[in-house]
């Protein structure tokens, strides 16, 4: 999986690319844990993201409890195959998708 990062002011913007499951969820893991102080608005952008496990289900659920604390999060360009993992799991109701 690929991590690519933008910044700007309280903004941070993550795009992901491959596959989120059990190897790659621990390195996003890492990278929100020392990224997101000072961030009010976290968008994440799934456009390169091809597959997502419940460990990688896990790390959002994480970073929205973060983000309903000190701004908000959204995430973007989801692929039908990972929006029934959110459907079926009830993550829609938890995330914002658009």
């Amino acid at each position: 999986m690929t991590i690519n990062k933008q910044s700007q002011g309280g903004k941070l913007s993550i795009a992901l690319e491959g596959r989120l499951d059990t190897t790659t969820a621990p390195l996003l893991e890492a990278e929100l844990k020392q990224s997101l102080d000072g961030v009010t608005e976290l968008e994440f952008d799934f456009a390169g993201l091809e597959y997502i496990s419940s460990a990688g289900l896990r790390v959002l659920l994480s970073a929205q409890k973060i983000m309903n604390r000190q701004g908000s999060m959204v995430i973007r360009n989801v692929n039908q195959i990972i929006m029934e993992v959110f459907e079926i799991t009830g993550f829609v109701d938890i995330l914002t998708i658009t």
